[in-house]
C-alpha cells in the first residue's frame, strides 16, 4: 500500500504510480473516496486524477443494496469520467440485484465483477446468466461447482469417493468435509447456491447455526484416532 497521509489526492496518486513504475510493479489500484451521493468536489477531485495518470480502467463499485440510487450515480459517473465498468457489492445480502439491468442500460458499461462477502475469494466475475439464476431463486451451479474445484483436488474426491464406496468413511473425513464446506463459503453459502432453495422452500436465516459445526468439530478433535475411526 502506498499512502502519504491525508495529502493531495491527485498528487499521492501520481506518486504512486511513479513508485510503481520505478519498483517494477506491473499493476496500480487507485482505490478512490467513496461517495452515495454525488458531490462535485469528489467528481472535479477524479477527473483531475485521471486526466494525471491515464487508467487504463475505471470501475465504479456499485452497492447493490441502495437500489435505484445506484442508477443515478452510475449515470452521472459514466457521463463525467467514462468507466469501463461497474462492481457490485454486497450480492450475499437480501438483495436481489435488482438495479443490475438499469445501470447496464444507463451506462450501456458491462458488470465486471460481483461481491458476495468479506473475503478477498468471495470476489468473482460477473456472469449475467448466473445471476438472472440467483435472481429467479434457481441456484448457481456452477458457481458451486467452481467453489468445489478450489476447496477439493480431483485426488481428494477420488479417495473420498472410494473411501465411501468401501465403507470406510471415517469421523477424521467428516471433519475434512466440514473444513472444506468452510472454504467454499460456510454451509449457508453452499446451500444458497443450490436449486430450489429459494421461494417455498428458502431456508431462513436462523435455520442454520454455523456455530453448533464447531462443537461437532471439537468432539472430533478431541478423540483418539482410533475413536475418530
Amino acid at each position: 500500500v502506498f499512502e502519504k497521509g491525508q495529502g493531495n489526492p491527485v498528487k499521492i496518486a501520481r506518486e504512486a504510480v511513479d513508485y510503481a513504475k520505478s519498483y517494477g510493479f506491473d499493476t496500480v489500484i487507485i482505490d478512490t473516496a467513496g461517495r452515495l451521493q454525488i458531490d462535485e468536489q469528489l467528481m472535479q477531485e477524479l477527473e483531475d486524477i485521471k486526466e494525471k495518470v491515464n487508467p487504463s480502467e475505471i470501475l465504479l463499485v456499485v452497492d447493490s443494496m441502495t437500489g435505484q440510487v445506484a442508477v443515478e450515480v452510475a449515470d452521472t459517473f459514466n457521463k463525467r469520467l467514462e468507466v469501463t465498468g461497474l462492481v457490485l457489492t454486497k450480492l450475499d445480502g437480501d438483495t436481489r440485484g435488482g438495479a443490475t439491468l438499469s445501470m447496464k442500460a444507463v451506462t450501456g458499461k458491462p458488470i465486471k465483477f460481483c461481491s458476495v462477502g468479506e473475503k478477498l475469494g468471495d470476489l468473482e466475475p460477473f456472469y449475467p446468466d448466473r445471476m438472472a439464476n440467483r435472481i429467479l431463486g434457481m441456484g448457481d451451479v456452477l458457481s458451486l461447482i467452481e467453489k468445489a474445484q478450489d476447496a477439493v483436488t480431483e485426488e481428494q474426491a477420488k479417495k473420498l469417493e472410494e473411501k465411501k464406496r468401501k465403507n470406510s468413511f471415517t469421523l477424521d473425513d467428516y471433519l475434512t468435509q466440514f473444513e472444506t464446506m468452510n472454504k467454499m463459503g460456510g454451509i449457508k453459502d453452499v446451500l444458497a447456491m443450490l436449486p430450489g432453495m429459494g421461494g417455498k422452500l428458502k431456508i431462513r436465516e436462523e435455520d442454520i447455526d454455523e456455530k453448533k459445526i464447531l462443537t461437532v468439530k471439537a468432539i472430533i478433535q478431541s478423540m483418539t484416532m482410533k475413536e475418530r475411526e
